[in-house]
């Protein structure tokens, strides 16, 4: 998507993400089964933020990690300051033509063009972007703003370094300041199986008191339908650094209105297994197999890369609690009982449908209780690599034993105490 007048580099990433992860949404099975895996992934995309390239779903959910950022409280979703603002920041607004000027000042000389901006007072957030011709070839390059909770989990994600396996990049370091703040340079590509070569590099500041500034840069005029104008991105890290941390941008995050913060709703209950994911799904993998690496989070999301001597497969779970009504739904039409109640579907497609000869395998299940345990299987170590074998290296009904696994959470026999249709004599 072009940077023009209409763009908000926050919600463009976001847009991005969704169309890099799944080739666009569609409202079919593949794509609800995408949706499923893809729910724990580790991309905690909010609605004007996302980390570059990987997975994105239908819902979205966020992981934990080492904070390195100082002070704390809890994880509050602090998404966008697109929320209803109550007027308490004392700062005077700041315009996006005064943004777009600052962000003329820090690059300093050239020809600029295409320049578009928003205020901190103005919904869903300030940002200035323009196309800057440094007289090497033209590219897009802008500045976000945004506050977000100090010790939160959107300010985690923007101090840590994207997973290899679902983010192909070049180099991401992350560094902390002299004055507390958190520092992440990443440099990668647009397109996550590089299908194209435009390079999107990115620079995000996190203060200790939550202030966000991301400074995005790309090696063409635009985002998205722009032929490459150079071999790479005109700022290179350390001048990516020094854009970002002008304190111009730092007084203008300040000026941002405080979001109204809704009150907070009961916790659900769960039915998702306390096991460690990726421990639990390496220890369920058939003999013969061995891991590469392994990856996931506390949301129910895991994947485990094997190898057995015939090449990389990507293999990745997501344990979901209170997903029963899905047997209403179409995606499960047709469904097979396996005894217990669970209910179980297999597909076959092509998973990333913008890398060529990828074959994916998939079981979905859901329990009587409602967990949902959907699994897949790649003929690539990764969603975007290209392929290295003929088809997974699981079968499909390796796939089905692991699904159907009673690690994942309690049997039917578990919870309502009675097996092939007689009562436990424990429950009276």
């Amino acid at each position: 998507m072009p940077v023009d007048q209409h763009s908000d580099p926050f919600e463009d990433r976001v847009a991005a993400e969704l169309r890099a992860a799944g080739g666009g949404f569609e409202p079919d099975l593949t794509a609800l089964t995408t949706a499923g895996l893809a729910r724990g992934r580790r991309l905690r995309l909010r609605r004007r933020a996302a980390v570059v390239g990987g997975a994105a779903s239908l819902a979205l959910v966020g992981v934990g990690g080492a904070l390195l950022l100082p002070g704390g409280g809890p994880d509050a979703d602090q998404s966008s300051v697109a929320s209803t603002p109550s007027a308490r920041s004392t700062a005077a607004p700041v315009s996006g033509e005064e943004l777009i000027s600052t962000l003329k000042e820090q690059l300093g000389y050239g020809k600029f063009s295409q320049e578009s901006g928003r205020g901190t007072a103005d919904k869903p957030g300030p940002y200035a972007s323009l196309v800057w011709d440094d007289g090497d070839g033209g590219s897009a390059v802008s500045v976000s703003l945004e506050k977000v909770e100090p010790g939160s989990e959107n300010a985690r994600q923007w101090a840590e370094c994207p997973d290899k396996t679902f983010t192909p990049y070049d180099s991401c370091r992350t560094s902390r300041l002299d004055d507390g703040a958190v520092l992440r340079i990443l440099q990668g590509y647009e397109y996550p199986d590089k299908r194209e070569p435009t390079k999107f590099w990115s620079a995000d500041l996190i203060t200790a008191k939550g202030q966000h500034v991301a400074a995005y840069e790309w090696n063409a005029e635009a985002e998205k339908g722009s032929p490459v104008t150079r071999p790479e991105p005109p700022l290179d890290a350390a001048e990516l650094k020094k854009l970002v941390t002008a304190p111009a941008w730092l007084t203008a995050v300040d000026a941002i209105p405080e979001a109204d913060k809704p009150s907070s709703p009961a916790p659900e209950e769960t039915t998702a297994p306390t096991t460690d994911i990726r421990k639990t799904l390496v220890d369920l993998l058939p003999s013969g197999l061995t891991p590469v690496s392994r990856g996931g989070d506390e949301s129910g999301w895991g994947y485990v890369v094997v190898d057995d001597g015939k090449g990389k497969s990507l293999v990745e779970i997501n344990v979901q609690p209170d997903m029963g009504d899905l047997l209403g739904e179409g995606m499960f039409e047709g469904a097979e009982e396996v005894g217990d109640g669970t209910m179980l579907v297999t597909h076959e497609d092509a998973g990333d449908k913008d890398v060529a000869g990828t074959v994916r395998w998939t079981v979905d299940t859901v329990r009587i209780n409602g967990l949902r345990v959907v699994i897949s299987a790649y003929n690539s170590g990764g969603p975007h690599d290209a392929p290295g074998r003929d088809k997974p290296a699981l079968t499909m009904e390796q796939l089905k034993t692991i699904a159907l696994s009673p690690a994942w959470g309690p049997s039917r026999e578990d919870l309502y105490g009675h097996k092939n249709g007689q009562k436990n004599s424990d429950q009276g």
